[in-house]
């Protein structure tokens, strides 16, 4: 079973994606340098490449709507 975000809630916050990640990470035993590099590579751009990098590490856990 896949976890739903939704975009258009407050869910889609760029803030609540950068903590959900981090959680997610430490859920999937991501160490915490590698947790940092993942959020820094977040906020390296707009938020179109947030979700981008967000889906590029988490997509298998979890569903983004638009």
């Amino acid at each position: 079973m896949s976890i739903i975000i939704d975009l258009r809630g407050p869910q889609g916050n760029a803030f609540y994606l950068m903590g959900y990640a981090e959680s997610l990470g430490r859920q999937l035993s991501f160490t915490s340098d590698e947790i940092e590099s993942i959020i820094d590579k977040m906020k390296s751009s707009d938020y179109e490449n947030l979700v981008n990098v967000f889906v590029e590490f988490f997509g298998d856990y979890v569903i983004l709507r638009r």
